[in-house]
Parts: C-alpha cells; sequence; structure tokens
C-alpha cells in the first residue's frame, strides 16, 4: 500500500536506498569481472542502471519499505527489505525484456547483486539506528556511574540495552546465580560470576550501586540480593515488579531505591479474574471507609473489574476529595460517586442504599489504633466498630445486598485491647446476622498492612528523617505484615469465594520483630545503628508482643487458595443478638472501664493487656 503522506524523512530513506541500488549493481559487475571489466560491460551498465534504479523504487514503494522509523528498524523491517528486493532483481529481467534492452546479463550478476544490496540497505539502517541509541561505541563507553547488574536474564539484558543509552550510567558486569551464565556477554557486558560475588566485584571495579534486575523471583531470593548489597556495602536499586512491567505502567530502566515491601514483600497473589469479574463488572459496589489505606486500595482494585456505579462512602471530608482527585483521573470511565457519611447514620444510609441499591458491599470502615481507642475512646470504638458494622450490615441486608464482606483484623483473636475486641463483636454482628437466603456475611481478617495509616512504618521514616532515635515499644514485640495491593486483592477473593457466615483468615507468612524492622529500615536509608539510635519504650496500653491468627476455640479449614483459610468460630443466637443490639445501641456514653466489662462478657477470650495478657 502506498504511503499517504511522503515525509522528508522518506524521502532521505528513498534516496539512501536508491543510491545503495545504484552502487549494488556497479559493485556487482565489478565483482563477476574481478575489478578488470571490459569496455562493453561498462557501457551496459550505464545502460541499465537506469531502469534497475527505478524499478528498485518502485518496488520498495509498494513494499511499503518508508512508512518505519530507522531508529526502530526490526527484523520486520529486514524481511520487508529482504523480499523487496527479491522481487524486483527477478523482475529486473523481465523489465529488459519489456524494453527491447540490447544486454548480456550475467547470471552471476543477478546473484550478487540482491545480496550486495540488502547488505547496503540493512546495514546503513542499522548502524543509523546503533547511532541513535548510542551504542555503536558502547563497548568502550567510559562516562556514567559504574554500576552492577545482579540477574542476567531477559530483565537484566533489556536494562543493559537500555541504560546503554543514558549518560548517567555504565553496567560494568553482570552476576548470576546460573553457572551456565558466567562468563558469557550479554549486550556487550560480561556475566562476572555469581551473586555471592557481589563484594569482590564491587570493590575490583569501583561499584558502589547495584541494580537487582530480577522482577519475577520469589521474595526470598530477593531479600537475598538485598543482603548481599548490604553485606557488600553497596546500595541497592531495583527494577520495577513483573505486574507492574507486564500493565506497561513502568518500563525497565525507571530504576527505584529498594524499599520496606522488598524485604518483607511476599510472592505475587493469584487471584480468580473471571470469579471476580463474574462478582464485580456490571455492578453497583459500595466501599465504606473508602478513604482509608485499605478501603482507597479496594476501590482501585475494585475500579479494574469495570463495575456499573462505584460508592465511595467516607466520614473524612478530606480523605474523600483526596479520592476524588486521584480516582477521577484514573477511571475517568467509570461511574464514580463519593459520598460523605458516618456508618452510624441510619437514615444517611437508608438513603444511599435506597438510591443506589448496592450489589455488594466492603465494609473498610472502622477505628483500628489500639492506644487511641484504648484510653478515654472505648465507648466509641464500640459505637464506630460494632454499632457502625451493624448498621451498615442491617441496611444491606434489608435492600437486598447479594454480599457485605466486613474487613477484620488478627486483633480481634484473642484481644488485649478495646479495638480488638470491638472487631470481634463486630464479626459476631455479620455471623448472627446470617440467614439461610439473602445477604451472604463474610468476614475477611489479616494482621497489619505495609505504610498504612498511623502504622509503624511511616513513623519509622519520619523518625528517620529527623535523626532518630527510632522508638519501639519491646525488643520482641512481632507483627504479621502484608502489602495494602495483596491485602486488598485477597479481601475480593475471599468476598468472592464466600458462601455466607465464613470468617476467612488471610495467610500472612512468618511474623517479623519490629526491631528487625526497625534496623532494615536504617539500613535501606543508608545508615547504620551508629547513625540511628533504636530505644526501647515500652508497651502500650491494649498493646500486646505477639498477634494471633486464631482464637483458641477456632479451628480452620483449607479453601481452594493457598492463602485463604476458613475460621470455624462458635455460633450466635437470636437471644445474643438481640440483647447485643440493645446494648450498642444505647446513645449514653460509657466510661472505659464499664466498656471493657461489658465487652468481656461478651467475649469471654478477651483479657485486657493491663490485667496480665501479653
Amino acid at each position: 500500500m502506498v504511503p499517504k503522506t511522503f515525509s522528508s524523512r522518506s524521502a532521505l530513506a528513498m534516496f539512501h536506498d536508491l543510491a545503495a541500488a545504484s552502487a549494488a549493481w556497479v559493485v556487482a559487475y565489478l565483482l563477476r569481472f574481478n575489478f578488470e571489466l571490459p569496455p562493453s560491460f561498462a557501457s551496459e551498465i550505464g545502460g541499465t542502471l537506469v531502469w534497475v534504479v527505478l524499478l528498485q523504487g518502485f518496488v520498495f514503494w509498494r513494499f511499503g519499505l518508508y512508512r518505519g522509523i530507522w531508529r526502530y528498524a526490526s527484523l520486520i523491517d529486514l524481511k520487508r527489505i529482504f523480499w523487496a528486493v527479491l522481487v524486483a532483481t527477478a523482475l529486473t529481467p523481465l523489465l529488459f525484456w519489456l524494453l527491447r534492452l540490447d544486454v548480456v546479463l550475467p547470471r552471476s550478476v543477478l546473484v550478487i547483486y540482491p545480496a550486495l544490496l540488502m547488505l547496503f540497505m540493512g546495514g546503513g539502517r542499522l548502524i543509523y539506528r546503533l547511532w541513535k541509541e548510542q551504542a555503536l561505541f558502547a563497548d568502550i563507553k567510559l562516562r556514567g556511574e559504574p554500576v552492577l547488574v545482579l540477574g542476567a536474564g531477559d530483565a537484566g539484558f533489556g536494562l543493559a540495552k537500555d541504560l546503554a543509552r543514558n549518560p548517567l550510567w555504565r553496567v560494568v558486569g553482570f552476576l548470576d546465580d546460573d553457572a551456565q551464565k558466567v562468563g558469557n556477554v550479554v549486550n556487550g557486558v560480561r556475566v562476572l560470576g555469581r551473586l555471592d560475588a557481589l563484594a569482590y566485584n564491587a570493590k575490583k571495579l569501583g561499584v558502589d550501586k547495584a541494580i537487582i534486575a530480577m522482577p519475577g523471583v520469589s521474595h526470598k531470593q530477593r531479600r537475598r540480593a538485598i543482603e548481599l548489597c548490604s553485606d557488600a556495602g553497596v546500595k541497592p536499586l531495583t527494577v520495577p515488579s513483573f505486574d507492574d512491567l507486564m500493565s506497561g505502567q513502568f518500563n525497565i530502566s525507571q530504576l527505584r531505591a529498594v524499599e520496606l515491601d522488598d524485604l518483607l514483600g511476599r510472592d505475587p497473589v493469584l487471584i480468580d479474574d473471571a470469579g471476580l469479574r463474574q462478582q464485580l463488572s456490571g455492578k453497583v459496589v459500595l466501599v465504606t471507609g473508602a478513604g482509608g489505606s485499605i478501603g482507597s486500595e479496594l476501590c482501585r482494585q475494585i475500579a479494574h473489574f469495570s463495575p456499573a456505579k462505584l460508592l465511595m462512602y467516607e466520614s473524612s471530608e478530606f480523605a474523600l476529595y483526596a479520592m476524588e482527585q486521584g480516582m477521577g483521573r484514573s477511571f475517568p470511565g467509570l461511574e464514580l460517586l463519593y459520598l460523605a457519611g458516618d456508618v452510624r447514620d441510619e437514615p444517611r444510609l437508608n438513603q444511599v442504599f435506597l438510591e443506589h441499591r448496592p450489589d455488594v458491599v466492603f465494609h473498610a470502615a472502622a477505628y483500628k489504633h489500639v492506644p487511641l481507642m484504648e484510653c478515654n475512646n472505648a465507648w466509641q470504638a464500640v459505637r464506630n466498630n460494632v454499632y457502625g458494622t451493624w448498621q451498615v450490615a442491617r441496611c444491606a441486608q434489608r435492600h437486598g445486598v447479594e454480599k457485605f464482606v466486613l474487613i477484620s483484623t488478627d486483633k480481634a483473636v484473642n484481644p488485649t485491647n478495646v479495638m480488638g475486641a470491638t472487631k470481634r463483636l463486630a464479626e459476631i454482628v455479620c455471623q448472627g446476622l446470617q440467614q439461610a437466603e439473602g445477604t451472604r456475611f463474610i468476614v475477611v481478617r489479616f494482621g497489619n498492612v505495609l505504610g498504612s495509616t498511623g502504622s509503624v512504618i511511616p513513623k519509622f521514616r519520619e523518625q528517620i528523617a529527623s535523626g532518630g532515635p527510632i522508638t519501639v515499644t519491646h525488643p520482641d514485640i512481632t507483627r504479621y505484615f502484608m502489602s495494602i495491593p495483596e491485602a486488598a486483592q485477597l479481601v475480593m477473593q475471599a468476598g468472592y469465594m464466600g458462601q455466607g457466615g465464613e470468617i476467612f483468615v488471610l495467610e500472612m507468612g512468618e511474623p517479623v520483630k519490629i526491631v528487625d524492622l526497625a534496623k532494615d529500615m536504617i539500613r535501606l536509608s543508608g545508615l547504620d545503628a551508629d547513625d540511628i539510635r533504636i530505644e526501647f519504650t515500652g508497651l502500650r496500653p491494649g498493646e500486646k508482643l505477639f498477634e494471633e491468627l486464631l482464637a483458641d476455640s477456632e479451628k480452620t479449614l483449607p479453601t481452594p487458595h493457598p492463602k485463604l483459610r476458613i475460621a470455624q468460630a462458635r455460633p450466635v443466637t437470636d437471644t445474643e443478638m438481640q440483647m447485643l443490639s440493645e446494648w450498642i445501641s444505647g446513645d449514653d456514653p460509657a466510661s472505659d472501664e464499664i466498656v471493657r466489662k461489658r465487652l468481656q462478657q461478651w467475649i469471654p477470650e478477651y483479657i485486657s493487656a493491663s490485667n496480665g495478657r501479653a
């Protein structure tokens, strides 16, 4: 197909190819006669050259050789050149016959000529691309900071290609644990040895930065690479994750500093995309607490499944404004509603449910800060976490919501604080409301998420930025951690799998000592224990040393998903639900001590930390 436009770039490209055709035709004759060209054939070249060049130009044009950009010339372009040259060469004798030209065309010229022409045309494009990519002299590149690349796979190869064009970096070697790769050359750079040789090679080559180019490996392998960098005194950088690269939002050369997620992160979550799309696509979805850490990530994840309408319900005006600014830009094609309201406000909830008729509800709204809820705010924790859950759940039941998913916490297991006890009571509310038919209530229980609002990680970052010290409550305190996206994905997966009445427990991996977390953050900041001290301040009100994911009386059942199990908790009677409703519906504030006593009556396993449990 003839190009619709013929730019100056296309004209230059055609001029190059016509010049190449002329040169190839002349050189083919010279090679045929060992550069001792008889006079008769010399005149023959002059008589045929113009027709050969015109034929080649026409065929090249028809094959679309001038629609591409030389800077991105590839094997596809070379294939197109091959067929164009082949067709034009085959047509050359036919053209001479049609024009009745009295020439004796040596057959060897028809063999030499196309080979030369392909060499000239392809070579010109290759040289131009190498020049534009600054790769002509990549092997002797002397500028840029020297860096080692950990991983000589596809990601490492792509990274080396990109960095060869970047004046800020100079890749001086690869390291890879695959013994078969050691000694090989990747994009002009040698694989120097295994990852264990990082310290030796960094010192030998004067390198103080290493790039971890292994986006698809497991968390343990990534952590090992980071620790090797730390032991070698080399600052680790990393490439985007495999999921980010596949999404197209990032490219391999977008380097970043290693974050805590890389150390504590876990292997990718596999979710049932087809099932979730069936549950969420075209449905009206409501998320309460939509401006919080989990709520906002849930909204982003749900939006990818194209709901008919996404309702974001939030009591904080600023958080709702932030969601409006971010979600509107990211998902311009979705119907997004930003609803200000309190989960305890029954008239407002009824208005929202009546007007928008949500099909699925994710209830993430809650007070979650343990020490704040423990002192002077215990009754408010009950009202928000228990009564608020009751109001949203009953409203969902009245308006025929298909599924109601409660976001719970590991602090609800054998709770030692008011916050954990109120979340356990919220679980009991959902269990008690479950009927044989109607709305299906599902509870999802998990531990801490990295970087959530009010969590220890933002606090540690601020303390490091101000020069320390980092304050840790106890040297033995441990917590479970997962990333916010992983938690949101597993919440949606549990919501899809749940049939009603289950308490899903997320697989949280191994618990992490908070003091080790602090040391990791200090190290990732490029500092050490001499720069930032760690101080132990003692356990705070309601805090315990170890979190648990299952209560003493609970048992778990496996599910088809490896990171989800089902906890079988004690049943809840209608009488208990009636008594609970009467208590949490009261308007008169109760003292912290009275609240603790009433929580003890409802949750026998609840023992306040001040009364002995750590």
